[in-house]
């Protein structure tokens, strides 16, 4: 499919999915990252005058702040800007340091639970959707955090793999910058994605693509694919 045709297809899916939920327009987190970028410019072609983004610094880079601030000059969107530093460091001294061997990335993820939080309150406030910016890529192996980056009302971007993702951002006309830079959620100092992975986009797009990969990265994908298949599924009920 062109490019051009899936444009404008995400963007009436945008507009048809908000209407049809009865809500006014769309808000988008907005990190500075080529898939918020993308998203943000769908949302605009789709409601122009009721997109909103929130840039919601947390010991981030002050590159991603910047970017993000370029991205809304581009597109001509509202944005607000939410300092979520001092409400993430008053939680962590309320919960305790912790030094267990996943304390480090329990308090790495309060971080996008609190950026959803902080989109959903202007949603309700506004009757806006919240837009997700997750790509299929990262949807296939559960990269994200569950009721945080993954708590949201729409994912306009999820049949998308990273590689197919920076063709829309060149043609939606992104700024470099932004398409260039390597991947991160921005959890910590020099965090990417692919590092955390331990796959590079490149190999995982062409699995999911074609199915094709060396026997351990096929290992990889499956495994992650499986122990976090509970993040896309809502939560179980138990049946008396």
């Amino acid at each position: 499919m062109e490019t051009a045709v899936i444009a404008e297809k995400l963007t009436e899916w945008i507009r048809e999915k908000t209407i049809a939920a009865g809500c006014e327009g769309v808000v988008v987190g907005i990190s500075g990252g080529i898939d918020s970028a993308v998203v943000a410019a769908l949302a605009v072609r789709a409601f122009p005058g009721r997109t909103l983004g929130v840039i919601m610094p947390c010991e981030s880079q002050p590159e991603d702040v910047e970017h993000g601030h370029l991205v809304a000059q581009k597109y001509g969107f509202e944005l607000k800007v939410v300092d979520l530093l001092p409400i993430y460091k008053a939680l962590v001294e309320i919960l305790g340091e912790g030094d267990g061997p996943r304390s480090g990335l329990a308090r790495a993820n309060i971080k996008p639970r609190l950026r959803m939080i902080t989109l959903y309150y202007f949603a309700q406030e506004r009757n806006y959707l919240v837009l997700g910016t997750g790509n299929k890529s990262e949807l296939t192996i559960g990269y994200f955090t569950k009721y945080g980056d993954g708590g949201v009302d729409l994912e306009p971007i999820g049949d998308l793999v990273k590689s197919q993702v920076r063709e829309l951002a060149r043609y939606l006309e992104v700024p470099e910058a932004i398409i260039n830079k390597p991947p991160s959620a921005g959890l910590w100092a020099g965090q990417t994605d692919e590092g955390e992975m331990g796959l590079s986009y490149e190999e995982l797009d062409r699995f999911i693509l074609t199915g094709e990969a060396d026997e351990k990265v096929k290992s990889k994908i499956k495994h992650l694919a499986r122990i976090n298949q509970h993040k896309l599924q809502p939560p179980p009920i138990a049946v008396l």
